[in-house]
């Protein structure tokens, strides 16, 4: 018999009573019933009870034993009986008549209990996090992870896609984020960075004749962490094509995307095809580039009603109504809390108006509102009775941004919310520049490297504000899973697209050398995409935060509190790197 196990703790079934194994494992749960000692022993694949019984040496060790000390054990299979099945386990029709025990791996007092989901705060999960891993949720996660990422790779080399890896130490680049930098010990005074992302050499990959690549790319970004980025790394799906316009992309990944959602999803349905939505009609409708498709609403943009309207609180802003239908069994407590809801996003409050059964508006401003105003809003928003509207005014961007939370927050409290489904869409159509409302300076608005609508022309005669690019996200449940483009692959037209953005040409040929270069020796038309595995999974698993899906994250503050990362360096090391260390003074 094999010096640790003959089978697995989720392996045995009921074919195997009277047959003589050996299990290894860490000791889950122990129950004492009538003398009679009861343990449930884990491992990776799953749990088998022990049983143990007074008098023997099998008894007095499993008594004395911690909880998730590692133990081997020799025993019997025996049937528990119809009676005492447990149908939640697969081994559940038996358990092991225990007769010899050896600790392997004693376990001293646990910080926290691993056999139930307790309240132990994150922190404390993540200094300990080898021991949060044991437990189930955690487990099936990681899993999940592997799983997805396994079902990815076959799925995308059935689809001609090649895998090839790309370096992780290169040059800094503008992605759009902060580097991590590594010093040079060769090199005195200069510094490698490890990459936001494979950008130009999935790009320079196309360039030099490869086709399809894919790649389960590690990613590095000094940014803050939220509920749906890990600061630090992260892994994304890089995609890059050749010969491709923006729906040749969209194809391959769509279908990916269906299958794996619909593999790995639990039986929540995936609506197919996926919507293509300007980023401009989704701003309107949603009040964000990432709109929450389940949430059955959608915003109007009412400005011109009130442009001239005596109303002050609405005259001369941007309106934007949200009409909810069937809330006339709500109380008043539903629009007081919707109100209570915009105010913690910023809003100063929440206007609303209801719709009786003469079609008349009752509410907080319906006394404001001119026989015009109700006019032209009852047909606007094809308003009926029963009906409620809620109203945002201001700056573009902040009502966008509160009046796009209320609608799915409404959605959710008045019935109008679809539970169950993974509701996917393409943004389309983003613009190629912003302006810094601060300093007045156009920047691009999304990826640098992407192919302007309407090529070189566009750049030269058209406001750059009004410049569309080649850009496209792709969201699923109101996560942005991914942004992709079309690139620019013509020098000319990559010099003056930078140049707008305040690069001169020095710069750009001294920052991208590589990749012009390589644009001028015959570049293809080319584009790609990057899905983020992480929030991939986030959402299979159902989960509220990226970090119960990773096996080791850092915390917010991006520190590893399990391994004491980030370290000080020794003045020996410092020095072999050429480097000094200038902390920030005291405030």
């Amino acid at each position: 018999m094999h010096r640790y196990r003959s089978h697995t703790c989720g392996e045995l079934r009921a074919s195997d009573v009277g047959s003589d194994v050996r299990l290894s494992g860490w000791l889950h749960n122990r129950r004492d019933l009538g003398g009679i000692l009861f343990i449930d022993l884990r491992d990776h694949y799953g749990i088998t009870q022990l049983v143990a019984r007074p008098g023997t040496p099998a008894y007095e060790a499993l008594d004395k034993l911690s909880k998730e000390t590692v133990v081997r054990v020799d025993g019997t299979v025996v049937s528990r009986g119809t009676e005492n099945v447990n149908p939640d386990l697969p081994t559940g029709e038996i358990e092991i008549e225990v007769g010899e025990v050896e600790v392997l791996g004693e376990a001293a007092p646990l910080p926290f209990t691993i056999n139930t989901e307790d309240g132990v705060n994150e922190e404390r999960r993540l200094e300990y996090r080898f021991l949060d891993l044991r437990r189930e949720r955690m487990h099936r996660n990681i899993m999940l992870r592997t799983a997805v990422i396994s079902a990815i790779r076959h799925k995308m080399a059935a689809m001609g896609f090649n895998e090839m890896a790309t370096p992780i130490l290169s040059a800094t680049s503008p992605e759009g984020a902060r580097d991590f930098v590594v010093p040079s010990r060769l090199n005195p005074g200069r510094f490698y960075a490890l990459p936001q992302a494979p950008q130009q050499f999935k790009q320079l990959l196309m360039i030099s004749g490869f086709d399809r690549y894919f790649q389960i790319a590690p990613c590095f970004r000094d940014e803050d962490a939220r509920a749906d980025r890990s600061p630090g790394e992260f892994y994304q799906l890089d995609v890059e094509m050749s010969f491709v316009e923006q729906e040749d992309v969209f194809q391959p990944i769509e279908k990916l995307m269906t299958e794996i959602f619909e593999e790995f999803g639990g039986g929540r349905h995936v609506t197919s095809p996926f919507p293509r939505i300007p980023f401009r009609e989704a701003m309107l409708k949603y009040g964000s580039d990432k709109p929450d498709l389940r949430a059955q609403l959608e915003l109007v943009d009412i400005s011109d009603i009130f442009e001239a309207s005596d109303f002050k609180a609405f005259a001369g802003k941007h309106v934007r109504a949200l009409p909810v239908p069937s809330v006339q069994d709500q109380p008043r407590k539903f629009f007081d809390q919707l109100g209570d809801y915009a105010v913690s996003l910023g809003a100063k409050g929440l206007a609303w108006v209801r719709v009786a059964e003469d079609g008349s508006l009752s509410g907080p401003i319906a006394k404001f509102l001119t026989e015009e105003n109700v006019a032209e809003l009852t047909k606007r928003l094809s308003l009926a009775p029963g009906h409620a509207v809620f109203f945002g005014a201001g700056e573009f961007d902040e009502v966008s941004k509160i009046m796009g939370a209320v609608r799915v927050e409404a959605a959710k409290r008045a019935g109008h919310f679809e539970e169950g489904v993974f509701r996917f869409c393409w943004i389309v159509d983003f613009p190629m520049y912003e302006k810094d409302e601060e300093t007045g300076k156009i920047d691009f608005s999304h990826n640098p490297f992407s192919m302007p609508q309407g090529g070189l022309e566009a750049l030269q005669t058209q406001d750059p504000l009004d410049i569309l690019g080649w850009q496209y996200d792709i969201v699923c449940n109101g996560v942005e899973l991914s942004s992709g483009a079309i690139r620019n692959h013509e020098p000319e037209i990559m010099l003056k697209a930078f140049e707008i953005a305040g690069y001169d040409r020095e710069t750009v040929e001294e920052q991208f050398a590589g990749m012009l270069r390589a644009f001028r020796f015959g570049a293809p038309p080319h584009g790609g995409i990057a899905p983020g595995v992480d929030r991939i999974v986030m959402l299979l698993a159902d989960e509220p935060n990226i970090r119960e899906t990773i096996a080791f994250p850092l915390n917010g503050n991006a520190q590893d509190l399990m391994m004491g990362a980030p370290t000080e360096l020794p003045e020996e090391r410092l020095r072999e790197l050429h480097l000094s260390v200038r902390k920030p003074q005291p405030k």
